[in-house]
């Protein structure tokens, strides 16, 4: 069945007053925004096309990339009885339309398979199946295998490291590496150890140049956490002095820091076809929350003898832009190279409960879950909404929270409140409503009111205070501060100080913040990246579109010890059944030959 949207308010901007005909029809359905209408109605209008089918497909096309699909497919949509309302165009002349359109011809849309893609998407789609084709039939980097070898047995002895040893060994000796695994799986470890291969290896050059080695992320936050985990996993006594001598002075930046940002642009890069990066090795990880824009910029800006290691897990929710590059990269080069993907299975970072709650969403098996939420296993908790003892615990929790992160920011000592601000997150499907991150922010700071006697947050006027956890939602390229950073205001002396979270902690006055939100509750997407010692999710009721495996699985994968889950048990059935799939060509693509 196809979503749609409800709205009583007559104003509402999703409507679209002029449209006429099928996009009137669906607009008022619910079907269409005003956004889907307008564009498919004026490039109609400027190429001369005057078929209301066809209006009616780039609508839907647009729809699609706005709801974070790269295509549609024009023979299925509108096939569930729940939609028979609507008069659907005849499905077999529908794409016979849409092929023979002036719009076609104008490089508006285009046709691939059967499958109908705004022109953008389709380019970028074949453009990274073509790169990483291309990449696939190379010549194999040459290597010491011997050497290789006896330093892999080192770096990852035993059988305890096995998986991270074979998953190492493939990267090494080609170009293309996807590796995949959840959280704690030792992906991070896989790939500190992979680079001091790489890094003895290239000592033995001839220009003696070391290894140049580029470590990337989607957002600064995701790129700081490889920074620290690369640097931490180097600690082990399995890694020499040399080893770490080699690998020294890493630093992790993010995707559009790394291919060179230009101002005015979000998809055009200093970096690109005709001025490749300068690595030998890039490694890329949170690589589910890269949009296909991103990977078709990054792919065509590395250089063929570059390693490409693309470091993630699958299972996670996809970017908030279109594609789902992740999973269609693992699908489509595991049936067409299956060596290029490399699995971590074993988890080494939860306790019993989590891992085997993590692997139940994985399966889809509602009724693990819910068995595992409600064992009374202390790493796991299932509140329901209308349980009052258990909403007060969980108000406890937060207020409380929420009272020891100000006295410790009143202390002015910003590593300790960095720390405890990483000791719970709460995190949310929605941005408003009453399950909301708008509302349970504002929550959190009346309860830390009334627990201090301060008047506290926006609603008194002071958004400024200290223990106040903020998120950056911007990057600031002047700053050196990222979408997606977190940080806490603390006191020191007579002046508030942003202090971010990092190796470095640095601190801003919140005068020269500007894209930043209060951090007491955020959204799962935004989560990604990070961790948390204890997690509480918020799951909206069952009915919500956003409820879906992927984001709690998400969700549930931030928490190290402790997670809570607040939801009916409908939701959490919801939850765990229900895909958020995205239509890409991608995966077939590249399986497909010639």
């Amino acid at each position: 069945m196809i979503e749609r949207w409800e709205s009583e308010d007559a104003a509402d901007a999703r409507i679209a007053t002029t449209a006429t005909g099928l996009l009137r029809t669906f607009n008022a359905a619910g079907v269409l925004t005003a956004a889907d209408v307008h564009v498919a109605a004026r490039t109609a209008e400027l190429v001369g096309e005057t078929d209301e089918a066809v209006r009616l497909a780039v609508a839907l096309a647009v729809r699609a990339a706005r709801q974070g699909s790269v295509c549609v497919d024009l023979r299925e949509i509108g096939a569930d009885a729940a939609d028979a309302d609507l008069p659907w165009p005849d499905a077999d002349g529908w794409l016979d339309a849409v092929t023979g359109s002036p719009l076609r011809e104008h490089s508006v849309v285009q046709v691939e398979s059967g499958l109908l893609y705004l022109d953008r998407y389709w380019r970028e789609e074949g453009q990274v199946r073509d790169d990483l084709v291309a990449r696939l039939g190379a010549v194999p980097p040459d290597v010491d295998d011997a050497a290789l070898v006896a330093s892999a047995e080192r770096l990852f002895p035993g059988e305890g490291y096995a998986e991270q040893r074979a998953a190492a060994l493939a990267a090494a000796r080609q170009w293309t590496t996807v590796l995949t695994g959840g959280p704690g799986t030792g992906k991070t470890t896989t790939v500190a150890g992979l680079l001091a291969l790489l890094a003895e290896q290239a000592a033995s050059n001839p220009d003696g140049r070391g290894l140049r080695i580029g470590l990337t992320a989607p957002t600064g936050k995701a790129a700081a956490r490889l920074q620290e985990a690369v640097e931490e996993a180097q600690l082990a006594d399995r890694f020499t002095a040399t080893d770490r001598a080699r690998l020294g002075g890493l630093t992790a930046a993010t995707l559009h820091r790394l291919l060179g940002w230009r101002p005015g642009s979000s998809t055009r890069f200093k970096h690109h076809r005709g001025n490749k990066l300068p690595h030998d090795v890039i490694v890329v990880d949170e690589t589910s929350m890269v949009s296909l824009t991103m990977m078709a910029r990054l792919v065509e800006a590395v250089r063929p003898q570059t390693r490409l290691i693309l470091v993630g897990d699958p299972d996670q929710l996809a970017s908030v832009e279109a594609g789902a590059v992740l999973s269609d990269l693992v699908g489509g080069l595991a049936a067409r190279e299956p060596g290029t993907v490399a699995a971590l299975r074993t988890t080494h970072r939860f306790g019993g409960a989590i891992g085997a709650l993590a692997e139940a969403l994985r399966d889809g098996d509602a009724d693990r879950a819910l068995t595992l939420l409600g064992s009374g296993d202390p790493a796991l908790e299932l509140v329901d909404p209308e349980d009052v003892a258990g909403m007060a615990r969980l108000q406890t929790d937060l207020a409380g929270h929420a009272v020891a992160l100000r006295a410790a920011a009143l202390t002015g000592d910003p590593a300790a409140v960095v720390r405890l601000a990483d000791e719970h997150r709460l995190l949310c499907a929605h941005r408003d409503g009453p399950w909301g991150i708008q509302h349970w922010n504002r929550q959190v700071e009346r309860w830390l009111g009334e627990a201090t006697g301060a008047p506290i947050g926006a609603a008194w006027g002071h958004e400024w205070y200290a223990g106040r956890p903020v998120l950056v939602t911007a990057n600031d390229y002047g700053l050196g501060l990222f979408n997606g950073d977190t940080g806490v205001v603390v006191q020191q002396g007579d002046q508030l100080r942003v202090v971010i979270a990092g190796a470095a902690l640095p601190s801003f006055a919140p005068s020269r913040l500007g894209d930043i939100e209060t951090l007491h509750a955020m959204t799962v997407h935004k989560s990604q990246g990070s961790q948390a010692r204890a997690v509480t999710v918020l799951l909206p009721p069952d009915d919500s579109p956003l409820l879906t495996r992927e984001l709690f699985y998400t969700a549930v994968t931030r928490a190290q010890e402790r997670v809570r889950v607040v939801g009916t048990p409908a939701s959490v059935a919801a939850a765990v059944t229900r895909r958020a799939l995205r239509a890409t060509g991608l995966r077939p693509r590249l399986t497909r030959r010639g």
